[in-house]
Order: structure tokens, then sequence, then C-alpha cells
């Protein structure tokens, strides 16, 4: 398979745009979820107009935590790309155990059935993998059995745009908020890139490591402490990985800071770490592991970060063709 050599992908592969009624593939790449999770979120799905069928696989458990083995898992992600009838491709949570996977990934069948995946968490690895090798947008966004089973669980008006290609922005509301303003004035502007910090980190020295560098850059993690959060930093900045990297939001890294510990303490470690750094850094934007209303963000788009008196992340480009 392709991917072990870095990509020169420099044009995106957008996919059509999802309208109601469509069917969306739900496919689980790595953990298995609960079962009364799964019904509740397929429901929310039907609630939205959109037609969920499940992957053959997507309910097995085991062996271990995985949901199914790493041939079943790919068996149905490759499914739900191949399916004409298929709009989009939701994940039902992550975990872990979507590493297993990449090696096998027939990158020219999704090349030839592109369509939006949704993904987080584990599947970070999966997502860049897929847009540095194919340049297919990657759709940070919320998934069945972690998201969509909740009442208050996704931030309908990111994720309705992000289908139908309509131009959107997330700020205040959504979380963000400014923590440093960049040296030069007015907005960064670059391709938007990230996701799960704790995956970033891991596929650096495999063959599957992010291209971050020059980068809009967003970061997320969950239940990370401030002194893992900078040890994590460092190993991107000195893997070579902030280079050029144009500015930095921060999600709302849900757990974070232990009970009792000083609150700021988050904040100034990733100020301390980014001192001498000239792009605007934000934190707080509810996408990836969240409190609720989790947002869609499209990676490999370019997007612009405000961080002045109304700060605001603007995509600049839908990342399918309405």
């Amino acid at each position: 398979m392709e991917g072990s050599v870095k990509s020169s992908v420099t044009t995106l592969l957008k996919p059509p745009a999802v309208p109601a009624g469509a069917r969306v593939s739900v496919v689980a790449s790595a953990s298995f979820a609960k079962p009364e999770r799964v019904e509740r979120g397929l429901n929310q799905l039907r609630a939205l107009c959109l037609v969920p069928h499940l992957g053959s696989n997507a309910l097995a458990r085991g062996p271990l935590f995985f949901a199914g083995t790493p041939q079943q898992r790919l068996d149905d992600l490759h499914a739900a790309f191949a399916d004409p009838d298929t709009g989009a491709v939701l994940c039902l949570r992550g975990g872990y155990g979507s590493n297993y996977l990449l090696d096998g990934l027939d990158l020219d069948l999704i090349r030839q059935h592109p369509k939006p995946f949704f993904a987080y968490s584990d599947l970070t690895g999966i997502q860049l993998h897929i847009l540095d090798h194919v340049g297919l947008p990657a759709f940070h966004g919320p998934v069945v059995a972690a998201d969509f089973y909740l009442d208050e669980g996704v931030h309908l008006p990111s994720f309705h745009a992000a289908l139908a290609g309509q131009p959107y922005s997330v700020g205040p509301p959504q979380g963000l908020r400014p923590l440093k303003r960049g040296a030069a004035a007015g907005p960064a502007s670059g391709i938007l890139y990230g996701g799960c910090l704790s995956i970033l980190v891991a596929l650096i020295g495999t063959p599957y490591e992010p291209n971050t560098e020059g980068k809009l850059l967003f970061i997320e993690d969950t239940g990370v402490k401030p002194y893992q959060l900078d040890r994590m930093l460092w190993q991107l900045r000195n893997a070579g990985k902030l280079e050029g990297v144009r500015g930095i939001v921060f999600g709302e890294m849900l757990d974070c800071v232990s009970p009792g510990a000083d609150p700021q303490l988050l904040e100034e470690t990733i100020l301390r770490f980014f001192d001498d750094f000239d792009g605007p850094l934000a934190i707080g934007l509810r996408c990836g592991h969240v409190s609720r209303h989790n947002v869609t963000l499209t990676f490999g788009v370019e997007a612009e970060l405000h961080t002045g008196d109304e700060p605001e992340l603007r995509m600049l480009e839908p990342a399918v063709t309405p």
C-alpha cells in the first residue's frame, strides 16, 4: 500500500456535498462502543434526515478492546467508501486500534470514491494519512456513540455547513478564546491541520508522520496533565513539527487540569512553552474531546485565525463540492 513516503499531494480532492436524506455508512475502526449509545446515536442521525447504515462488523466486540480484527475493521471502512449509495462515512467512536489499519488502507479506492469522513481522537492518524496522500479533507468532528447519542453532543450548524459546502466560522460561542496575539497585524492564515495531540506525537518516527509544518494548527486532547502537554509539545518541536506554523488553536482540553490544581496552570504552561512563538494562540474551541456541542472542523482547507477583539476561526473554502 501507499504511504511510506512524505506526501506530495498539493490539491484537495473535494467530495460531493451530502444532502438531506442521504445514506451515511457507520463504521467502528478502533474500539467497540456501548450498544445503547450506538442505537441512540443512530436515531439522532435519522432525526437529522440522514439514513445510517452500520458496517457488517461495526458491532463486533473484541478481541481485547478492539471492534473486531484489523481486517474486519479495514473491510468495513473500504466497503463504506466503495458503496455508491453512501454519501459520508461516520465512525462509532475512537478509543484505540485504528493504527493497525494504516498499512492496509487502500488509498486508490478512497481516491476513486471520495466521501466526507467524520472522526477524531484515535482516528486522527487515518484522517491525516488520507489527507496527506489522497488530498481528501479530514472532517474532524462528531462521532455516533460519543457525540450524537447525547442530546447536546453535536454543534449542528458546523456539521450541516461542512456537509453542504457552506462557508462558516466558529468563535466565542463555541468556546474560542485568544491566548496571545501574533506579532503581525491581522489574522493568521494557512491550511488548517491537526487533531488529537497524543496521536500526533505517537505517529512521529513512523511512516505516517503528520505534516504539521507551516500549517494553521489545531491541537486537542483529554485528560493530559499540564506537564504531559508540555512534554508532547516539546516532542513536536524537537521533531521539527512546529516549524513555520502560522498559528495554533487548542481545543477545550477537557479534564486537563486536576481537581484542586491551579486552573490557570494549563494556559500558563502553553504561554510559557510558546513564549518565543510569533503566531497567534487561542484555546477552548470545542472540537474533538469536548463537554458538549462538538464542532466540525475541516482539515486541509484554507482557514483564518483572528485573535483580536472578536476572535474567530474562519473556514475560507468548502471541503466539499456543493
